[in-house]
């Protein structure tokens, strides 16, 4: 949810995203955790949800350059501290409630980049195979010669795919082929991505970065609100697609959580029998 925002009040807000602005009006957003490529964990994934409502209510940039650090885009995941009481009660008041609110920084997050009014670059930088909604929305999409998408934190790990995977995935790369990647995990490489138009280039890693900023700054010449207006005009039929099945996605997937939730195990799949109480012991 946006508001008004300047790039003094949130350049140094978030301990997982670094913000540089350049003279041009180009924002680099760029992720990270400790300098290293980011970890997701539920600080992050909140803060990033916030993060892209300030960029979107700064109504002083040009374009948006979206990338990750080191060797992964976000390849990985950094398992939430455990509270026991809530993982046990899942149907409990505490519980449900916990899960209501990580759906709706679910929704705010893709609510809030496709509130973004300036084009989007998105420098995907290795491997993503959490999220990998976010970089995809953006308007032009370069990949590293190794970087390669996935769906891991979902089905693979027990869960409904639901947090808008199920939305964009299809109108990317087609019906049948998402929903076989949905339900296997499937990595699909850049060059897969290439192929079935879901990434605009393939470059080496060492010239990704350059590249989004050689882009970046051939958009900034143009008017002001011919590249805000333009972004707005391709994004709201994405806006009409996650209208319509993001929220009940995420129903979906918040009501089988209380049936399971892989509390451990990081991205490993299944870390234990569905119906196994992890607190037994």
């Amino acid at each position: 949810m946006t508001k008004r925002s300047r790039f003094s009040e949130y350049k140094d807000s978030y301990a997982n995203f670094r913000f540089e602005l350049s003279e041009e009006g180009i924002l680099l957003m760029q992720c990270h955790s400790n300098g290293g490529s980011l970890a997701w964990d539920w600080k992050a994934h909140d803060d990033m949800s916030d993060a892209f409502a300030d960029v979107a209510g700064d109504r002083e940039i040009k374009v948006l350059i979206h990338t990750g650090t080191g060797d992964n885009y976000n390849a990985d995941w950094e398992p939430p501290g455990i509270d026991k009481p809530m993982y046990r009660a899942m149907g409990g008041q505490k519980g449900l409630m916990k899960l209501d609110e990580k759906a709706w920084y679910g929704r705010m997050l893709i609510e809030n980049i496709l509130s973004v009014e300036v084009p989007m670059i998105s420098a995907v930088n290795g491997p993503c195979n959490i999220h990998s909604e976010v970089p995809l929305l953006g308007d032009i999409v370069l990949a590293s010669e190794d970087a390669y998408f996935q769906d891991l934190a979902h089905f693979p790990r027990g869960m409904v795919p639901g947090d808008g995977q199920h939305v964009l995935w299809p109108r990317l790369v087609g019906a049948n082929r998402a929903r076989h990647m949905l339900l296997t995990g499937k990595k699909l490489t850049a060059r897969e991505a290439l192929e079935c138009g879901a990434v605009a280039e393939v470059l080496p890693k060492a010239k990704l970065l350059d590249r989004a900023w050689e882009l970046a700054r051939d958009l900034a010449r143009r008017p002001p609100l011919v590249l805000r207006y333009t972004r707005l005009l391709f994004t709201q039929d994405l806006k009409r697609a996650f209208l319509d099945e993001l929220a009940h996605g995420l129903a979906r997937e918040t009501y089988a959580q209380r049936q399971f939730f892989p509390v451990g195990g990081g991205t490993e799949p299944l870390d234990r029998p569905w119906d196994e109480d992890p607190w037994s012991d």
